[in-house]
């Protein structure tokens, strides 16, 4: 019996990386994203959306710093059980920011499918993906009892 395709991940898109070329770019590559100005206010504390985002079983794409080395966010994050991508790359362009996502895509996706959360991963401007926190690999068969 041949193997089913991991179901696609749901990408977050946070609103640190906008709502015009990022997504866009993302959308295009064929990923599916939901964007954070269709589900929260411009002004929510992150600490408010991960856990609802978490629940919902989507991955949170972002360049929010604070996230990765603020341990309350960390915590946050870790707590809600969420998968992050984080685009390490200062001063990109919103073309540059999606063309650097849209190239590490298929790891990601990758990544998703093999890791369990919470995790929290980078995505260099070359589109390379480093877990720095979480995401052990996912088991083998499991056993009952």
């Amino acid at each position: 019996m041949p193997r089913r395709p991991p179901d696609q991940p749901t990408f977050f898109v946070d609103r640190c990386l906008g709502s015009g070329d990022v997504p866009e770019a993302l959308a295009k590559a064929g990923a599916k994203l939901e964007r954070h100005d269709d589900h929260y206010p411009q002004d929510q504390e992150d600490v408010d959306w991960l856990p609802k985002v978490g629940a919902r079983g989507w991955i949170v794409l972002t360049k929010d710093k604070a996230i990765r080395r603020n341990e309350l966010e960390i915590a946050a994050l870790m707590g809600a059980g969420v998968g992050a991508f984080i685009l390490s790359a200062g001063q990109l362009t919103g073309p540059q920011m999606g063309a650097a996502l849209v190239k590490a895509l298929p790891k990601m996706r990758r990544l998703v499918a093999t890791r369990v959360r919470p995790f929290v991963a980078t995505v260099t401007a070359s589109g390379e993906v480093s877990v720095l926190r979480g995401g052990e690999r996912r088991g083998g068969v499991k056993r009952d009892g």
